[in-house]
């Protein structure tokens, strides 16, 4: 539970400022000027997380289908980019 609280305390106010001493909520000691999420914002966010991870890699796979089809239209595949160091 641990680490789930960090991971989404990072994904909901990502530049504060915190310190999880235990596992739970009541754990969380708040040291930024912002809100701290509350336990059902960081109870949403830890079930949303791993939606969130699967639609960043499809992402990823999409633009990296793209520029594969862009260097195509140029004659050319990601390896001659690497050869070229670019």
């Amino acid at each position: 539970m641990h680490n789930d609280i960090i991971e989404a305390l990072n994904s909901l106010r990502p530049t504060s400022e915190w310190t999880l001493v235990g596992d739970n909520y009541s754990d969380l000691i708040w040291l930024s000027d912002d809100k701290a999420p509350t336990p059902a914002e960081i109870e949403a966010e830890i079930a949303a997380l791993p939606i969130k991870k699967q639609q960043a890699i499809e992402a990823e796979q999409a633009a990296r289908t793209a520029a594969e089809a862009k260097l195509a239209v140029l004659g050319l595949t990601a390896d001659d980019l690497k050869a070229l160091g670019l």
